[in-house]
């Protein structure tokens, strides 16, 4: 488990539990034991199950867990994600947060789900963005990945993305100095990834000429506007790649595959997904 996901599942057990669970320390006896399982309401793209263990697992060393479904895949409502065994008192004391996170992830993979199904065929890659849960970054990404998505980049250390403030910072003269910027840019990060955001079709003939910019980013084009420039692509520079970004839906998304562009980038894929309806259900329970 990585260690800052593991500190966030700790800062979630201890807000929710802090000095104890009351209710159920006043309701269930000690000796009794459950069995129960995690239910999905609704068809979803399950994410989040390694979490779901440890959450268990942190809570108290004796639950059990036995998986009943496999990261990414798809259920239909009503199927179990997993089933759990232990003390009634520690399974009712961790289902909530167990529900948070399975809830908060499955509903990640499965709205990235929709969006990859949605241009199957095009060879167009699905990507996330950095308009992420802060703290949840790691958790959050693996989930696009489960739905069948692709990481941008982790942070701002992994890749360099010019953006349009970035420029604006330059100045007056910020184009006429870009290529020096990209130059040492390159000379200083060898391995890394170059991309730079382009507003305008002028900019990305002008970005096209740049022999460091790996990706060029196209921010809230109309699908003319797309079209013109992987036809700029064809002309000036084969290698560099072409991505789509700001306001695409999915009922646009198609439309915007079929330009042929390479990738589309999505903040909705993080900031606009709903939660999985998911329950604990008891199964049974005795008196250990």
């Amino acid at each position: 488990m990585n260690p800052s996901t593991l500190a966030l599942i700790k800062t979630a057990l201890a807000e929710d539990i802090a000095t104890g669970d009351i209710t159920s320390m006043a309701f269930i006896p000690e000796a009794m034991r459950s069995h129960g399982r995690i239910i999905t309401r609704h068809p979803a793209v399950i994410a989040g199950l390694a979490v779901a263990i440890e959450v268990f697992r942190q809570v108290d060393s004796n639950n059990e867990v036995t998986l009943c479904a496999a990261e990414g895949e798809g259920l239909e409502a009503g199927a179990p994600l997993l089933e759990v065994s232990g003390p009634t008192r520690s399974l009712l004391t961790a289902e909530r947060v167990v529900l948070n996170f399975l809830g908060r992830l499955t509903g990640i993979a499965s709205l990235t789900r929709r969006y990859v199904d949605a241009v199957v065929g095009t060879g167009v890659l699905i990507l996330d963005t950095r308009k992420m849960t802060p703290g949840w970054r790691i958790l959050e990404k693996e989930a696009v990945k489960a739905g069948g998505g692709k990481n941008h980049r982790q942070g701002l250390f992994d890749a360099i993305l010019v953006k349009d403030n970035h420029l604006v910072a330059l100045g007056p003269e910020g184009l006429s100095r870009l290529p020096q910027v990209l130059q040492k840019i390159r000379a200083d990060h060898p391995t890394l990834k170059i991309e730079i955001e382009a507003d305008t079709l002028e900019q990305v003939s002008f970005f096209l000429e740049q022999r460091e910019v790996n990706t060029i980013l196209l921010d809230n084009m109309s699908l003319e506007q797309l079209r013109t420039a992987v036809a700029l692509r064809q002309q000036k520079n084969r290698n560099v790649r072409l991505e789509a970004s700001g306001g695409i839906t999915l009922e646009k998304i198609r439309a915007v595959a079929e330009t042929g562009i390479d990738e589309i980038s999505l903040g909705a894929l993080t900031h606009s997904a709903v939660w999985a309806d998911l329950s604990m259900e008891f199964e049974y329970t005795f008196v250990g």
